[in-house]
Protein backbone atom coordinates (compact mmCIF):
# COMPACT_ATOMS: atom_id res chain seq x y z
CA UNK A 1 0.00 0.00 0.00
CA UNK A 2 1.73 3.04 -1.02
CA UNK A 3 0.35 6.53 1.12
CA UNK A 4 0.85 9.67 1.00
CA UNK A 5 1.65 10.44 4.52
CA UNK A 6 1.70 8.05 7.35
CA UNK A 7 2.33 8.66 11.13
CA UNK A 8 4.50 6.34 13.33
CA UNK A 9 4.80 5.81 16.78
CA UNK A 10 1.96 7.68 18.35
CA UNK A 11 2.21 7.14 22.10
CA UNK A 12 -1.57 7.52 22.17
CA UNK A 13 -3.28 7.43 19.58
CA UNK A 14 -7.18 8.76 19.94
CA UNK A 15 -9.53 6.75 17.67
CA UNK A 16 -12.43 8.04 19.23
CA UNK A 17 -14.41 5.58 17.06
CA UNK A 18 -17.06 4.01 19.54
CA UNK A 19 -19.72 1.66 18.86
CA UNK A 20 -22.52 4.68 18.67
CA UNK A 21 -22.17 8.37 17.29
CA UNK A 22 -23.17 9.60 20.97
CA UNK A 23 -21.14 8.86 24.44
CA UNK A 24 -23.65 9.37 26.96
CA UNK A 25 -22.80 8.70 30.77
CA UNK A 26 -20.88 6.50 32.13
CA UNK A 27 -19.64 5.68 28.63
CA UNK A 28 -18.36 9.22 28.38
CA UNK A 29 -15.29 7.77 30.46
CA UNK A 30 -14.08 5.57 27.67
CA UNK A 31 -11.56 6.56 25.20
CA UNK A 32 -11.08 4.49 22.31
CA UNK A 33 -7.01 4.67 21.63
CA UNK A 34 -4.68 2.50 20.16
CA UNK A 35 -0.67 2.43 22.16
CA UNK A 36 2.17 3.08 19.79
CA UNK A 37 -0.31 4.01 16.96
CA UNK A 38 -0.21 4.66 13.63
CA UNK A 39 -2.17 6.48 10.97
CA UNK A 40 -1.92 7.00 6.97
CA UNK A 41 -3.80 8.60 4.54
CA UNK A 42 -3.71 8.95 0.61
CA UNK A 43 -5.33 11.79 -1.24
CA UNK A 44 -6.72 12.91 2.13
CA UNK A 45 -8.53 10.03 3.04
CA UNK A 46 -7.44 7.52 5.90
CA UNK A 47 -6.35 4.33 4.59
CA UNK A 48 -4.71 3.04 7.50
CA UNK A 49 -4.82 2.65 11.34
CA UNK A 50 -3.52 0.69 13.44
CA UNK A 51 -0.02 0.24 15.92
CA UNK A 52 3.32 1.09 14.45
CA UNK A 53 4.56 -2.69 14.62
CA UNK A 54 1.72 -3.02 11.20
CA UNK A 55 3.02 -0.54 9.14
CA UNK A 56 6.29 -1.85 8.19
CA UNK A 57 5.19 -3.76 4.58
CA UNK A 58 3.73 0.18 3.89
CA UNK A 59 5.25 2.76 1.74
CA UNK A 60 4.47 6.14 1.56
CA UNK A 61 5.60 9.66 0.67
CA UNK A 62 5.60 11.41 3.84
CA UNK A 63 6.90 9.37 6.82
CA UNK A 64 6.56 11.39 10.43
CA UNK A 65 8.03 10.09 12.94
CA UNK A 66 5.88 10.56 16.39
CA UNK A 67 7.97 10.03 18.94
CA UNK A 68 6.23 9.66 21.75
CA UNK A 69 3.15 12.32 20.79
CA UNK A 70 -0.37 12.13 21.15
CA UNK A 71 -2.22 11.95 18.19
CA UNK A 72 -6.13 12.77 17.94
CA UNK A 73 -8.96 13.36 15.70
CA UNK A 74 -9.27 17.05 14.47
CA UNK A 75 -11.33 18.69 17.55
CA UNK A 76 -14.60 19.87 16.86
CA UNK A 77 -16.10 23.14 18.05
CA UNK A 78 -19.91 22.90 17.80
CA UNK A 79 -20.81 26.63 18.97
CA UNK A 80 -19.21 29.98 17.50
CA UNK A 81 -20.27 32.82 16.28
CA UNK A 82 -17.59 32.96 14.04
CA UNK A 83 -18.72 36.02 11.36
CA UNK A 84 -19.12 39.61 13.10
CA UNK A 85 -17.74 43.02 13.00
CA UNK A 86 -16.20 45.21 15.24
CA UNK A 87 -15.07 44.22 18.78
CA UNK A 88 -16.20 45.51 22.58
CA UNK A 89 -12.18 46.00 24.13
CA UNK A 90 -14.17 49.57 24.52
CA UNK A 91 -16.55 48.34 26.93
CA UNK A 92 -13.74 46.57 29.55
CA UNK A 93 -13.69 49.50 31.60
CA UNK A 94 -17.22 50.47 31.72
CA UNK A 95 -17.65 46.53 33.15
CA UNK A 96 -14.91 46.94 35.68
CA UNK A 97 -16.86 49.86 37.49
CA UNK A 98 -19.85 47.62 37.69
CA UNK A 99 -21.74 49.38 35.27
CA UNK A 100 -24.84 46.68 34.39
CA UNK A 101 -25.25 45.06 30.98
CA UNK A 102 -28.45 46.66 30.12
CA UNK A 103 -27.01 50.50 30.49
CA UNK A 104 -24.42 49.70 28.54
CA UNK A 105 -26.80 48.89 26.23
CA UNK A 106 -28.52 52.33 26.37
CA UNK A 107 -25.30 53.66 25.57
CA UNK A 108 -25.27 51.86 22.52
CA UNK A 109 -23.23 49.22 23.57
CA UNK A 110 -23.45 45.76 23.96
CA UNK A 111 -24.80 43.26 21.01
CA UNK A 112 -26.46 46.80 19.39
CA UNK A 113 -22.84 47.75 18.88
CA UNK A 114 -21.97 44.49 17.09
CA UNK A 115 -25.21 44.60 15.17
CA UNK A 116 -24.64 47.86 14.03
CA UNK A 117 -20.70 47.28 12.96
CA UNK A 118 -21.53 44.19 11.34
CA UNK A 119 -24.54 46.42 9.81
CA UNK A 120 -21.86 48.70 8.40
CA UNK A 121 -19.30 45.80 7.40
CA UNK A 122 -19.18 44.93 3.16
CA UNK A 123 -19.22 41.35 2.86
CA UNK A 124 -15.25 41.41 1.85
CA UNK A 125 -14.91 43.04 5.10
CA UNK A 126 -16.87 40.81 7.17
CA UNK A 127 -15.20 37.47 5.07
CA UNK A 128 -11.15 38.57 5.96
CA UNK A 129 -12.24 39.03 9.51
CA UNK A 130 -13.97 35.72 10.19
CA UNK A 131 -10.71 34.26 8.31
CA UNK A 132 -8.42 35.43 10.34
CA UNK A 133 -10.52 33.76 12.86
CA UNK A 134 -10.94 30.66 11.15
CA UNK A 135 -7.42 30.40 10.68
CA UNK A 136 -6.70 30.70 14.88
CA UNK A 137 -9.33 28.47 15.43
CA UNK A 138 -7.60 25.55 13.50
CA UNK A 139 -4.49 26.43 14.84
CA UNK A 140 -5.80 25.21 18.18
CA UNK A 141 -6.49 21.97 16.75
CA UNK A 142 -10.03 22.47 15.57
CA UNK A 143 -11.15 21.13 12.24
CA UNK A 144 -14.75 21.34 12.21
CA UNK A 145 -17.00 24.07 13.70
CA UNK A 146 -20.38 25.69 13.32
CA UNK A 147 -21.00 29.25 12.76
CA UNK A 148 -23.89 31.47 13.70
CA UNK A 149 -25.38 34.44 12.38
CA UNK A 150 -27.08 36.58 14.88
CA UNK A 151 -25.25 40.02 14.50
CA UNK A 152 -27.62 41.45 11.41
CA UNK A 153 -31.05 41.23 13.06
CA UNK A 154 -32.78 42.29 9.45
CA UNK A 155 -32.55 40.57 6.69
CA UNK A 156 -29.69 42.15 4.68
CA UNK A 157 -27.45 41.40 6.84
CA UNK A 158 -28.73 37.69 8.14
CA UNK A 159 -27.99 36.88 4.99
CA UNK A 160 -24.59 38.66 4.25
CA UNK A 161 -23.17 36.75 7.90
CA UNK A 162 -24.14 33.07 6.41
CA UNK A 163 -22.51 33.99 2.88
CA UNK A 164 -19.78 34.28 4.50
CA UNK A 165 -20.17 30.92 6.26
CA UNK A 166 -20.34 29.20 3.02
CA UNK A 167 -17.77 30.91 1.03
CA UNK A 168 -15.37 29.83 3.88
CA UNK A 169 -16.07 26.37 3.85
CA UNK A 170 -15.99 26.49 0.07
CA UNK A 171 -12.27 28.02 0.65
CA UNK A 172 -10.56 25.86 3.15
CA UNK A 173 -13.07 22.30 2.23
CA UNK A 174 -13.53 22.45 5.53
CA UNK A 175 -16.51 20.44 7.60
CA UNK A 176 -18.33 23.51 9.23
CA UNK A 177 -22.04 23.70 10.00
CA UNK A 178 -24.21 27.04 9.34
CA UNK A 179 -26.49 28.02 11.96
CA UNK A 180 -29.20 30.94 11.35
CA UNK A 181 -29.62 32.54 14.69
CA UNK A 182 -31.35 35.61 13.62
CA UNK A 183 -33.60 35.38 16.56
CA UNK A 184 -31.10 36.29 18.93
CA UNK A 185 -32.19 39.44 20.04
CA UNK A 186 -34.87 42.17 19.46
CA UNK A 187 -33.77 45.07 17.14
CA UNK A 188 -34.64 48.27 18.65
CA UNK A 189 -37.39 49.07 15.79
CA UNK A 190 -39.06 46.12 17.02
CA UNK A 191 -38.67 46.78 20.97
CA UNK A 192 -42.60 46.53 21.48
CA UNK A 193 -43.41 43.20 19.35
CA UNK A 194 -40.93 40.76 19.26
CA UNK A 195 -43.74 38.45 17.46
CA UNK A 196 -43.25 40.93 14.49
CA UNK A 197 -39.39 40.35 14.13
CA UNK A 198 -39.96 36.26 14.86
CA UNK A 199 -42.39 36.60 11.67
CA UNK A 200 -39.42 38.34 10.41
CA UNK A 201 -37.05 35.86 10.46
CA UNK A 202 -38.77 33.07 9.69
CA UNK A 203 -39.65 34.41 6.38
CA UNK A 204 -36.29 34.03 5.42
CA UNK A 205 -36.75 29.86 6.18
CA UNK A 206 -37.65 28.84 2.34
CA UNK A 207 -34.88 31.03 1.14
CA UNK A 208 -32.45 29.89 3.79
CA UNK A 209 -33.50 26.58 2.25
CA UNK A 210 -33.42 26.75 -1.12
CA UNK A 211 -29.71 28.28 -1.25
CA UNK A 212 -28.19 25.86 1.33
CA UNK A 213 -27.22 28.61 3.42
CA UNK A 214 -28.24 27.21 6.77
CA UNK A 215 -28.64 23.69 8.30
CA UNK A 216 -29.94 24.61 12.26
CA UNK A 217 -32.12 27.22 13.33
CA UNK A 218 -31.61 28.76 17.10
CA UNK A 219 -32.73 31.02 19.51
CA UNK A 220 -32.18 33.20 22.09
CA UNK A 221 -34.57 31.74 24.74
CA UNK A 222 -34.07 34.10 27.60
CA UNK A 223 -35.80 36.24 30.08
CA UNK A 224 -35.92 39.86 28.48
CA UNK A 225 -35.86 38.17 24.59
CA UNK A 226 -37.81 35.56 23.66
CA UNK A 227 -40.18 33.69 25.98
CA UNK A 228 -40.92 30.09 25.84
CA UNK A 229 -44.09 30.37 24.11
CA UNK A 230 -42.17 32.46 21.43
CA UNK A 231 -39.19 30.03 21.06
CA UNK A 232 -41.77 26.76 20.59
CA UNK A 233 -43.77 28.44 17.91
CA UNK A 234 -40.65 29.89 16.07
CA UNK A 235 -38.95 26.81 15.92
CA UNK A 236 -41.41 24.65 15.08
CA UNK A 237 -41.88 26.63 12.31
CA UNK A 238 -38.75 26.33 11.59
CA UNK A 239 -38.70 22.31 11.81
CA UNK A 240 -41.71 22.36 9.56
CA UNK A 241 -39.46 24.07 7.02
CA UNK A 242 -37.01 21.46 7.10
CA UNK A 243 -34.10 22.95 9.73
CA UNK A 244 -32.57 20.78 12.89
CA UNK A 245 -32.73 23.25 15.65
CA UNK A 246 -30.93 24.47 18.51
CA UNK A 247 -31.26 26.71 21.75
CA UNK A 248 -29.55 29.31 23.62
CA UNK A 249 -31.28 28.21 26.71
CA UNK A 250 -31.57 28.65 30.41
CA UNK A 251 -28.24 30.86 30.60
CA UNK A 252 -29.11 33.63 32.82
CA UNK A 253 -32.66 32.56 34.38
CA UNK A 254 -34.25 28.74 34.76
CA UNK A 255 -37.05 30.12 32.26
CA UNK A 256 -37.52 26.12 30.76
CA UNK A 257 -35.33 26.51 27.37
CA UNK A 258 -33.81 23.27 28.85
CA UNK A 259 -36.91 21.62 28.49
CA UNK A 260 -38.15 22.74 25.31
CA UNK A 261 -35.11 21.56 23.57
CA UNK A 262 -35.84 18.04 24.90
CA UNK A 263 -39.25 18.40 24.37
CA UNK A 264 -39.19 19.55 20.73
CA UNK A 265 -35.86 17.04 19.75
CA UNK A 266 -33.22 20.30 19.29
CA UNK A 267 -30.19 18.60 18.22
CA UNK A 268 -28.39 20.36 21.25
CA UNK A 269 -29.86 22.70 24.28
CA UNK A 270 -26.15 25.25 24.93
CA UNK A 271 -25.31 27.19 27.98
CA UNK A 272 -27.77 25.77 30.67
CA UNK A 273 -25.97 27.81 33.59
CA UNK A 274 -29.38 28.02 35.15
CA UNK A 275 -30.84 25.11 34.29
CA UNK A 276 -33.07 23.27 36.66
CA UNK A 277 -32.36 20.17 38.47
CA UNK A 278 -35.20 18.37 36.72
CA UNK A 279 -33.92 19.34 33.47
CA UNK A 280 -30.30 18.63 33.98
CA UNK A 281 -32.04 14.77 34.58
CA UNK A 282 -33.70 14.98 31.63
CA UNK A 283 -30.72 14.52 29.69
CA UNK A 284 -30.48 11.04 30.47
CA UNK A 285 -33.69 10.43 28.96
CA UNK A 286 -32.61 12.20 25.58
CA UNK A 287 -30.13 12.33 22.77
CA UNK A 288 -30.29 16.23 22.94
CA UNK A 289 -26.76 17.20 23.72
CA UNK A 290 -25.57 19.32 26.21
CA UNK A 291 -23.11 22.15 24.85
CA UNK A 292 -21.50 23.89 27.95
CA UNK A 293 -19.62 26.66 27.13
CA UNK A 294 -17.68 27.58 30.70
CA UNK A 295 -15.65 30.06 28.71
CA UNK A 296 -18.75 32.38 29.03
CA UNK A 297 -18.52 31.88 32.92
CA UNK A 298 -15.34 32.86 32.74
CA UNK A 299 -15.53 35.93 31.14
CA UNK A 300 -17.86 37.18 32.76
CA UNK A 301 -16.67 36.51 36.33
CA UNK A 302 -19.57 34.66 37.24
CA UNK A 303 -19.35 32.36 39.98
CA UNK A 304 -21.84 29.72 38.88
CA UNK A 305 -21.24 27.16 36.06
CA UNK A 306 -23.42 24.52 34.25
CA UNK A 307 -23.70 21.37 36.36
CA UNK A 308 -21.87 19.08 33.58
CA UNK A 309 -21.61 16.55 36.89
CA UNK A 310 -25.44 16.45 37.26
CA UNK A 311 -25.72 15.68 33.56
CA UNK A 312 -22.92 13.02 32.57
CA UNK A 313 -24.20 11.21 36.13
CA UNK A 314 -27.26 10.79 35.20
CA UNK A 315 -27.01 9.45 31.65
CA UNK A 316 -26.71 12.70 29.52
CA UNK A 317 -24.14 13.50 26.54
CA UNK A 318 -22.50 16.61 27.48
CA UNK A 319 -20.20 18.67 24.46
CA UNK A 320 -17.68 21.75 24.73
CA UNK A 321 -17.42 24.98 23.26
CA UNK A 322 -15.78 27.84 23.19
CA UNK A 323 -19.16 30.23 22.23
CA UNK A 324 -16.17 32.52 20.30
CA UNK A 325 -18.06 35.86 19.98
CA UNK A 326 -17.09 39.38 20.59
CA UNK A 327 -18.84 40.00 24.00
CA UNK A 328 -19.21 37.54 26.13
CA UNK A 329 -16.39 34.76 25.30
CA UNK A 330 -13.71 36.63 23.25
CA UNK A 331 -11.64 33.38 22.51
CA UNK A 332 -10.82 31.04 19.35
CA UNK A 333 -8.98 28.60 22.29
CA UNK A 334 -10.43 25.43 22.78
CA UNK A 335 -7.91 23.90 24.60
CA UNK A 336 -8.61 26.74 27.28
CA UNK A 337 -12.11 25.74 27.45
CA UNK A 338 -10.86 21.87 27.83
CA UNK A 339 -8.65 23.20 30.98
CA UNK A 340 -12.04 25.16 32.41
CA UNK A 341 -14.03 21.83 31.72
CA UNK A 342 -11.62 20.07 34.19
CA UNK A 343 -11.69 22.67 36.73
CA UNK A 344 -14.78 24.64 36.90
CA UNK A 345 -17.17 21.58 35.24
CA UNK A 346 -15.22 18.88 37.12
CA UNK A 347 -15.16 16.89 34.00
CA UNK A 348 -12.43 13.55 33.99
CA UNK A 349 -10.21 14.22 31.10
CA UNK A 350 -11.89 11.10 29.32
CA UNK A 351 -15.22 13.05 29.43
CA UNK A 352 -13.53 16.03 27.90
CA UNK A 353 -12.19 14.36 24.98
CA UNK A 354 -15.33 12.72 23.85
CA UNK A 355 -17.07 16.32 24.77
CA UNK A 356 -14.77 17.56 21.91
CA UNK A 357 -14.92 15.17 19.39
CA UNK A 358 -17.98 12.59 19.15
CA UNK A 359 -20.26 14.47 20.75
CA UNK A 360 -19.72 17.51 19.61
CA UNK A 361 -19.56 16.28 16.11
CA UNK A 362 -22.98 15.52 16.77
CA UNK A 363 -24.54 17.83 17.93
CA UNK A 364 -24.00 19.73 14.48
CA UNK A 365 -24.69 16.73 12.97
CA UNK A 366 -21.24 15.86 11.28
CA UNK A 367 -21.18 12.79 13.28
CA UNK A 368 -20.23 10.59 9.49
CA UNK A 369 -17.37 12.85 9.07
CA UNK A 370 -15.84 14.46 12.04
CA UNK A 371 -15.00 13.47 15.46
CA UNK A 372 -13.32 10.15 15.28
CA UNK A 373 -10.93 8.71 13.34
CA UNK A 374 -11.94 5.82 10.59
CA UNK A 375 -10.59 4.25 7.36
CA UNK A 376 -12.69 6.08 4.97
CA UNK A 377 -12.98 9.65 6.33
CA UNK A 378 -10.79 12.67 5.53
CA UNK A 379 -7.78 12.93 7.11
CA UNK A 380 -8.52 15.41 9.64
CA UNK A 381 -5.64 14.91 12.17
CA UNK A 382 -3.90 16.11 15.04
CA UNK A 383 -0.20 15.55 16.25
CA UNK A 384 0.12 17.07 20.29
CA UNK A 385 3.05 18.27 21.59
CA UNK A 386 1.82 16.10 25.00
CA UNK A 387 2.88 12.58 25.94
CA UNK A 388 -0.70 11.32 26.87
CA UNK A 389 -4.64 12.51 26.67
CA UNK A 390 -4.11 14.06 30.21
CA UNK A 391 -1.75 16.54 29.58
CA UNK A 392 -3.14 18.68 27.38
CA UNK A 393 -6.71 19.33 30.12
CA UNK A 394 -3.31 19.75 32.84
CA UNK A 395 -1.19 22.26 31.50
CA UNK A 396 -3.42 25.24 30.75
CA UNK A 397 -2.50 28.48 28.89
CA UNK A 398 -0.86 27.65 26.41
CA UNK A 399 -1.35 26.00 22.53
CA UNK A 400 -0.60 21.95 22.51
CA UNK A 401 -0.84 21.45 18.97
CA UNK A 402 2.27 20.06 16.82
CA UNK A 403 0.23 19.77 13.71
CA UNK A 404 -2.72 19.97 12.44
CA UNK A 405 -3.81 18.07 9.36
CA UNK A 406 -6.80 19.05 7.32
CA UNK A 407 -8.04 16.55 4.58
CA UNK A 408 -4.53 15.43 4.85
CA UNK A 409 -2.37 18.05 4.81
CA UNK A 410 -0.79 19.87 7.40
CA UNK A 411 -2.05 23.31 7.72
CA UNK A 412 -0.47 24.12 11.15
CA UNK A 413 2.33 23.94 12.84
CA UNK A 414 3.51 24.63 16.01
CA UNK A 415 0.39 26.74 17.07
CA UNK A 416 0.63 28.83 14.22
CA UNK A 417 -1.67 28.75 10.88
CA UNK A 418 0.79 27.72 7.46
CA UNK A 419 -0.14 30.65 5.25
Amino acid sequence: MQLDTLLINCGQLLTMDHESDLVKGEQMKVLPLIEDGAIGWKDGVITFLGTTDETKELQCNNLIDCKGKLVTPGLVDPHTHLVFGGSREHEIALKQQGIPYLEILKKGGGIHSTVKATQEAGFEELLEKAEFHLKRILSYGVTAVEAKSGYGLNRETELKQLKVVKELQKKYSMIMASTFLGAHAIPKDFEADGDRFLEEMADLFSMLKEENLAEFVDIFCEEGVFTIEQSKRYLTQAKEAGFAVKIHADEIVSLGGTELAIELGAASADHLIAASDEAVNMFGSTDTIAVLLPGTTFYLNKDTYANARGMIDGGGAVALATDFNPGSSPTENIQFIMNLAMLKLKMTCEEIWNAVTVNSAKAIHKEDVAGRLQIGRQADVVIWDAPNYQYVPYHYGVNHVHSVFLNGKEVAKGGAFLE
